[in-house]
């Protein structure tokens, strides 16, 4: 297994979600022709189900649900942790580790499963071949390690390009655009014309009421390695080579901690992108101090809110750059899951939950967020009903969701030391992008580290 990247199994990743085949799980009926419910048909009173998973918008709306399985199974549910991708990632694995597993039900992703492989259940045990036939087969493969199926996939999300319409459509700054940079200003298309607009925007709106900061990128931990992963891919480069010999301190790898570190050596991105992830990045955007970036779907009806962004109608969404590969857009992705621990205490109660939270009418109602289905039943629903919404976004999102996961999807390197390598790496490009060491010292140093790492996990036995 470790011998292959495992980059064309993530291109077929998520490629079968839109055609996949709805299954008969064992539904409860939520309407006469509404999507259904399942996991409600056992009595489980008295049972405490405890669950570690993903906090934060848009995540935890969810967890709403809760109460309805509670009611009908006569569960509890108790939620004894939630935290970002980081943390919940991190308490995993202290508690796996430590064999101090106290939950039944734990997050998990395609991008981490690898690294829990030996402490989650194989959920073929808990769910039929039917109850798994609407979701897409194509993540179920990739969930699959050693005939093991590590988890149930909740949603999938992939990168595009979130841009201020209010700013982009203004007549006179894309007079001014044209006049400096001699082509028209529209959203970017490549990440050289990434660069450019956000050197003008920062320019243009310094001494206005209203000053933003041309993009943005989270800028630390395994949020800085991936984004980094995702424009260094466009440029032609990769992180590793089939041997897993680390080859990002090549030509692509250059340019990309080039671009990085002149962007923030220049003042184009916030001064404080070394603290940000996903939360602090997604609210500069939504208070309307970010021009342009590339961000996950599942903000979408986050921003959306009137009442909590000041970006709400004034932004659209289009497919992300190419890079100087010409012919390789940006598409980094995966899908987050619930997996049941090895030692947890109430596993096939923790089955019936997850059963009710990746049921279609759940992942319907999540999938009203912004976050994308992996069941073709929710997938058929969700097209059907776009054309009738009040949402001008609601249609094109879906077809350029749909044409990025068919053409542009692709996750990190699927390996079981992945977050251990961007631990190892984050710092140093960290210290590029502030200054602290040159672009190719900084590569440098960091493949040779990354070859020490490598070889001490044995990939090169």
């Amino acid at each position: 297994m470790r011998k292959k990247i495992g980059l064309l199994l993530a291109v077929l990743l998520i490629c079968s979600v839109i055609v996949g085949v709805p299954g008969k799980q064992s539904t409860v009926r939520a309407q006469d022709d509404g999507p259904q419910y399942a996991g409600l048909d056992k009595d489980l009173s008295g049972i405490t189900i405890r669950f570690a998973g993903i906090g934060g918008q848009p995540y935890e709306a969810m967890y709403d649900s809760f109460k309805v399985f509670e009611e009908a199974t006569g569960a509890k549910v108790e939620i004894v942790f939630l935290g970002d991708g980081f943390e919940i990632d991190r308490y995993l694995k202290q508690n796996y580790a430590a064999g101090t597993v106290d939950f039944d039900v734990a997050w998990n992703h395609t991008s981490f499963t690898a690294q829990y492989v030996d402490f989650v259940e194989d959920m073929r045990q808990y769910f039929t071949e039917e109850e798994l036939a609407p979701f897409s087969p194509a993540i179920l493969d990739a969930a699959t390690i050693d005939g093991k199926l590590t988890l149930i996939p909740r949603h999938a999300d992939i990168s595009a390009m979130h841009y201020r319409t209010d700013l982009f459509g203004n007549a006179d700054y894309q007079a001014q655009f044209e006049s400096e940079y001699g082509y028209p200003l529209a959203p970017p298309t490549t990440i050289a014309e990434m660069y450019d607009m956000a050197e003008f925007f920062t320019n243009v709106t310094k001494d206005t009421d209203s000053p933003v900061y041309g993009t943005q990128f989270a800028g630390k931990e395994e949020a800085l390695a991936g984004r980094f992963y995702e424009l260094l891919v466009a440029n032609g480069g990769n992180y590793f080579n089939e041997d897993w010999e680390p080859i990002f301190d090549n030509e692509a790898g250059v340019a990309t901690a080039q671009w990085m570190r002149d962007l923030y050596e220049n003042g184009y991105i916030p001064p404080d992108t070394p603290n940000n992830i996903w939360p602090e990045v997604a609210q500069n955007f939504c208070d309307g101090k970010v021009a342009f970036y590339l961000e996950w779907y599942g903000w979408y009806s986050y921003f959306q809110d009137p009442n909590s962004c000041a970006v709400a109608g004034k932004f659209g969404l289009t497919r992300g750059p190419v890079g100087t590969a010409g012919d390789v857009h940006t598409g980094w992705a995966g899908a987050h899951a619930f997996s049941i621990p090895k030692d947890a205490e109430n596993k096939e109660a923790a089955a019936q939950l997850i059963k009710f939270l990746t049921s279609e009418r759940v992942a319907y109602e999540e999938s009203q967020l912004g976050l994308l289905a992996v069941r073709g039943d929710v997938w058929g629903r969700l097209i059907a009903e776009a054309g009738a919404s009040e949402d001008p976004l609601a249609v094109p999102r879906l077809e350029l969701a749909q044409q990025q996961i068919a053409e542009d999807f692709f996750t990190p390197p699927l390996f079981a030391d992945w977050i251990s390598f961007t631990d190892l790496w984050f710092p140093t490009l960290q210290s590029i992008m502030l200054g602290d060491v040159s672009v190719e010292e900084g590569l440098a140093q960091a493949v040779e580290e990354t070859t020490g790492l490598m070889e001490d996990l044995g990939y090169y036995d």
